[in-house]
């Protein structure tokens, strides 16, 4: 059996992905995935549970969901079993019963509307493998003709047909599983002990401040408050009076004196229509938390929903109408007529018309990675299956949810997500600063209940907020309450939920496959289709030993030339010819190699249709791209001789061949021509044409198998072949449009690649990208097309080993393969085998390697490599689903651009990263130095609240969506190194899990993995964020404790001061964030301001942060705890946060050292462990 390419790759499909395989990662720290792509399931789930995690349900809530997708792989199990067990129970019950079975027939046929066969017996034949009964409805043929289709033309395509055939036999299309509902994103936001703690203070103090707050005292006489507890028979005279305070009367007899009764007296407690301000507004900012949460992730999960189904939505080839085209997968309908060719998926279940060493890779229906050849004996062909060999035409029998594969799709087409190595990085960050949030909120919680229970926090206005002995149970829970709530905000405000936020809003469904695009070191490309336009015309033609004059002109060819040549040409190819759908011209379908030979072949007198049905083809061996040559074994219909017709590159067909027909037909030895026909290759390759020979060999009838599996595996014969013609063919590029045509060709001369590529390589090459080319093409024409793209810089420079055959690469030992990938630049005459080996050694060197493919056996180079890049126009459907990106294009200046986005978001993620440090490292150490120091905080829990969205949400919305920028393209990409750090323990022991928490923290306080080259936190990024910290630190801690002298409030009323104060310190704050979002979208850059016109959604939301901060503190002071300020106090705020931006110019002057600061944190940790080892 032929072992097909998709043998050597792990079928996700089938159960062996990364998410069900063993352990075997070892990484030292559990945040160091450097590539989810084949990581382990067990180290998915070991940076999970490598330490305390704060959030979980929201920190989580944008990375893969481990559970559902063992779920959604059990419920694939599930399915396959079933359906093998109906097989295996059918296959028995008809061996038992084999003679009876063959000697009966089938249950009698039930026509369904103007077909002669119903949706049911259709959709069993196939399911059930039933080969009796489709040999009695008349094989492939009968099945046909009941469904109304021509074999060799497909059905009419005519909309009202196709409707017709919908409604009858189904859409091929499978129910989609409701995506989540909005309730649902709103109840996972809600899961968060934080939020709900705060939620739960929150109702506690609405309840103590309406209670307490008219009922504690009484108005007596002459306006004299007292608590219940003086309450007596006596005092009921005065309930008038009481309740003309409820409503909010005689708040002006109230002194000041009386207000501080009771140990904290009762301050502002002015009616039942204030007292729940505090809660309520704590209330409001939890649930606008909440809402924006949910929102964000409702709109993340639509696009996704969208995106998933543009990828399940391939582009499949029918014949309708005698006519190749190519339709949506979702088009597909029973009785279509569909070509398959090595790397294609099986669009729908149907029965095999015919076929040619068909081998059908069905491992994602079975599970089991077996190739299964299919013919006439095994003529069933199951939706989702690829084809690994060979080709066939398929009658399509049954679509959409009436197949088994329909029936996966629609149980499990519900999304998981997806990990990424970013994500990883980034939750490791986060869980270190949310250890050190929880620290800090526990050291305020500690001391401000020290200081309330010792008597020593008093009230704006002088007076103890709590007296032993003296202040009543309401009061003291409403003090607690408000202590609880103020350091469970540290711990909301310090976990950054935004970080993954940020990633997820590139809006890219592939995000790990993006990020790591932008640390590439090295692309190795194709040429064929990605660096040229794959646009293909034949130039030259040497038929015989000579060289046609006109390579268009057929009258130069003797008739016995021309017809093995049309032969040759015809039936040794996937392509077609066909008349347009105007009827006016011809139209040529295959890949474009065989497009060019074909259009060739028409233009020298080729009769497509007379040679196909004069010949029969026996046998076909596909084309290898090892080999580089295909074959066909084809009969005539009245002829007792085979002729062996083969194909391929030029150089190596001409090896096996003895000899050659001459002008006159006549057979000659070609012994004293091969050296003429050699330099003549040499010489198209030069010029960037790819040489194609067509050589041939006869043999009798009766030496070809008659038999059907042995014809399957016969080996056509290489040698003592006859040449028939070598051809040059040129790639077509377009010079400029013109006003008649979309763009004028030329044919000919000129440069070969694609507009904009050798720019792209140019730019590849200044960022500090190496582009490789690796190429199936000779040496000669490898090197001429990369001089022309700029791969090569000149042809005189070019040093040993810089241009190399795939055979010798490939022969070289391991050490001189290393030695060889570092200068290697051109890669000739390779074969998948070399493109894999080359992959695998770049990445033992370190190398972040890029691989681009398009056939069936780039796939396990698409797999190896860091990102497989597939091409989304020539490309089969194996190449696409080995791949991470699809370039739609297939052009090399799209893979350039998708570096740029990769490097965009590893740069936006620092940026943001940089921004939202900044804001934890400033509001958490007022906080704290003002607890410690005055038993206060200055910035309460709304207003952290709304910083907390202001840095999360819309930091991220603001900072995450900068668009890629030429100068990223100028920096060094990040790429790998092989440093790396050991636990030294016993896996899943207690001391390992220690080791584990104490490394994620050293790893985080780099807030890097150890294995890039470039921290996620740079030095610059250290430098800009403390010098931005200590300013907002410094200027706001002298307000805080300087502010009633410096703002002349020392002679004002203590509460007001005190709030004014306030107010002042909270708007500078919000201030310093909005200006240093600003600074934070140039780290390494003086002019912040470049292109901030270029992004409409950063200036929208540092606007709309301005404007919503102006109404909260003159429209909603008494939910924030803020009053109006003057408009003198608006400039100071506005002149503390602008000076932000000198500021950061003037640090930027500061020089930084190269060595990343983790590498300080690292040796110190190494010393630590060496130290306790000794």
């Amino acid at each position: 059996m032929t072992t097909a390419p998709t043998m050597q790759l792990h079928d996700l499909e089938a159960g062996s992905s990364h998410l069900n395989s063993s352990p075997q990662d070892d990484f030292s720290d559990p945040f160091d995935i450097a590539n989810t792509k084949n990581v382990s399931f067990h180290s998915l789930k070991r940076w999970r549970e490598a330490a305390l995690v704060l959030n979980a349900s929201r920190r989580f809530r944008y990375t893969l969901d481990l559970r559902k997708a063992e779920e959604k792989e059990q419920r694939r199990r599930m399915i396959r079993a079933h359906a093998q067990v109906i097989r295996a129970a059918l296959l028995f019950k008809l061996a038992g019963q084999r003679a009876i079975v063959l000697g009966t027939e089938v249950a009698p046929l039930h026509p369904c509307g103007d077909y002669g066969i119903s949706l049911e017996q259709l959709a069993s034949v196939t399911r059930d493998y039933n080969l009796s009964a489709l040999q009695q409805y008349g094989g492939a043929k009968g099945l046909s003709e009941k469904l109304k289709t021509d074999i060799d033309s497909g059905i009419v395509d005519d909309d009202v047909e196709l409707s017709k055939r919908k409604n009858v036999f189904g859409a091929n299309s499978y129910p989609m599983k409701k995506g989540r509902s909005y309730l649902r994103f709103l109840w996972e936001a809600w899961q968060d002990l934080t939020l709900i703690i705060l939620i739960v203070a929150a109702v506690l103090s609405l309840a103590l401040g309406i209670h307490t707050k008219p009922i504690f005292y009484l108005l007596l006489g002459s306006a004299k408050y007292l608590d219940i507890s003086e309450l007596s028979i006596v005092n009921l005279t005065s309930v008038a009076t009481s309740i003309d305070l409820i409503l909010g009367k005689n708040k002006a007899d109230m002194s000041s004196t009386e207000r501080g009764r009771g140990g904290g007296g009762v301050e502002s407690h002015i009616g039942l229509k204030e007292g729940w301000y505090d809660g309520g507004s704590i209330t409001f900012a939890v649930l606008l938390v909440i809402f924006v949460t949910a929102t964000s992730d409702y709109r993340q999960s639509l696009r996704f929903q969208n995106l998933n189904e543009e990828k399940r939505n391939i582009q499949v080839e029918v014949i309708r109408d005698g006519r190749r085209e190519k339709i949506s997968i979702y088009e597909i309908v029973v009785g279509d007529v569909v070509p398959l060719r090595i790397g294609d998926q099986v669009p729908a279940d149907g029965v095999l018309i015919s076929g040619h060493s068909l081998a059908i890779d069905e491992s994602s229906m079975t599970g089991e990675s077996k190739i299964v050849n299919k013919n006439q004996k095994a003529p069933f062909l199951i939706a989702g299956c690829k084809v690994a060999n060979g080709a066939g035409t398929m009658l399509v029998t049954s679509v959409g949810i009436n197949t088994e594969w329909g029936l996966l799709m629609a149980s499990i087409s519900e999304d998981t997500g997806e990990e990424t190595p970013l994500q990883v990085r980034l939750n490791g960050v986060a869980t270190f600063i949310g250890i050190v949030g929880l620290a800090v909120a526990l050291f305020v919680l500690i001391v401000l209940l020290s200081r309330f229970f010792t008597e020593h926090s008093k009230n704006p206005d002088g007076t103890t907020q709590f007296v032993r002995g003296q202040t009543n149970v309401s009061k003291t829970m409403d003090g607690v309450v408000h202590i609880i709530t103020a350091a469970v905000t540290i711990v909301v405000v310090a976990v950054p939920e935004g970080l993954p936020l940020a990633v997820t809003l590139t809006q890219v469904r592939r995000l790990s496959a993006c990020e790591t695009m932008g640390s590439a070191t090295t692309i190795c490309s194709d040429k064929t289709g990605t660096l040229t336009l794959n646009q293909m015309t034949v130039v030259e033609a040497y038929v015989g030993e000579r060289k046609l004059d006109s390579p268009e002109d057929g009258s130069q060819l003797h008739s016995a030339v021309s017809s093995l040549l049309d032969e040759g040409i015809i039936q040794n190819t996937s392509g077609s010819v066909f008349t347009s759908k105007d009827g006016k011209g011809t139209e040529v379908s295959g890949s474009p190699t065989e497009k060019a030979i074909l259009s060739w072949g028409v233009k020298i007198g080729m009769k497509f249709n007379v040679v196909r049905s004069q010949s029969m083809v026996l046998h076909v061996s596909p084309f290898n791209s090892t080999k580089k040559r295909g074959g066909v074994a084809v009969r005539e219909q009245s002829g007792s001789q085979v002729h062996m017709h083969w194909k391929g590159a030029a150089e190596i067909i001409l090896a096996s061949c003895t000899g050659y027909l001459d002008s006159n037909g006549c057979l000659q030895s070609i012994e004293t021509e091969k050296d003429f026909l050699n330099e003549a290759i040499e010489d198209m390759a030069a010029k960037s044409l790819r040489c194609v020979a067509i050589a041939y060999q006869t043999c009798n009838v009766n030496e070809v198998p008659t038999d059907e599996e042995q014809l399957a595996q016969w080996i056509l014969p290489e040698d003592d072949l006859i040449l028939l013609a070598i051809l040059g063919i040129k790639h077509r590029y377009f010079l400029h449009p013109t006003p008649l045509s979309s763009f004028t060709w030329l044919n000919y001369r000129g440069d070969p690649c694609r507009p904009g590529v050798k720019d792209a390589v140019k730019q590849c090459s200044e960022s500090g990208v190496k582009v490789r080319m690796v190429t199936g093409d000779n040496i000669q024409t490898a090197r001429a097309i990369a001089l022309e793209c700029g791969i090569l810089t000149s042809n005189t420079e070019v040093t040993e080993f810089e241009v190399i055959e795939g055979k010798t690469f490939r022969e070289l030992s391991e050490k001189e393969r290393e030695q060889v990938a570092k200068r290697m630049s051109v890669m000739g005459r390779s074969s998948p085998s070399d493109k894999l080996l080359l992959v695998q050694t770049l990445r033992k060197l370190g190398e972040v390697v890029a691989v681009t493919g398009d056939g069936t056996n780039d796939a396990p180079a698409l797999h190896e490599a860091d990102i497989g890049l597939s091409m989304g126009i020539q490309g089969t459907e194996v190449a696409k689903e080995s791949s991470d990106i699809i370039i739609l294009d297939d052009n090399f200046a799209t893979v350039v651009k998708v570096v740029r986005w990769g490097r965009s978001v590893y740069a936006n993620i620092q940026k943001f990263i940089q921004f939202q440090l900044t804001v934890n490292v400033a509001a958490l150490v007022i906080n704290v130095v003002a607890a410690v120091s005055s038993g206060d905080v200055p910035l309460n829990t709304v207003q952290l609240l709304w910083v907390n969205l202001i840095m999360d949400t819309l930091g991220a919305l603001a900072l995450a969506t900068e668009p890629p920028t030429d100068h990223l393209m100028r920096r060094p990409p990040v790429g790998r190194s092989c440093h790396k750090m050991n636990y030294a323990t016993e896996p899943g022991s207690l001391r390992s899990k220690w080791c584990m928490i104490r490394t994620s923290i050293i790893i985080s306080v780099n807030l890097s993995f150890v294995k890039l080259r470039e921290p996620l936190v740079t030095n610059i990024m250290w430098r800009n964020l403390l010098i931005q910290a200590l300013y907002q630190i410094g200027i706001l801690l002298v307000l805080n404790f300087q502010g009633k002298r410096i703002l002349s409030l020392e002679n004002d009323d203590p509460k007001h001061a005190n709030m004014v104060k306030n107010t002042l310190i909270f708007n500078a704050f919000v201030f310093c964030q909005i200006f240093n979002e600003v600074n934070a979208r140039k780290p390494d850059e003086i002019n912040v301001f470049t292109g901030v016109t270029q992004n409409p959604l950063f200036t929208g939301v540092v606007g709309t942060t301005f404007v919503l901060q102006i109404i909260i503190i003159e429209f909603l002071g008494k939910f924030t705890s803020t009053v109006g300020l003057s408009w003198k106090l608006w400039m100071v705020s506005l002149v503390i946060g602008i000076i932000s931006w000198p500021l950061a110019a003037a640090g930027k002057l500061i020089p930084v050292p190269k060595t990343p600061v983790a590498k300080v944190f690292i040796k110190l940790y190494q010393r630590c462990i060496a130290a306790r080892n000794a």
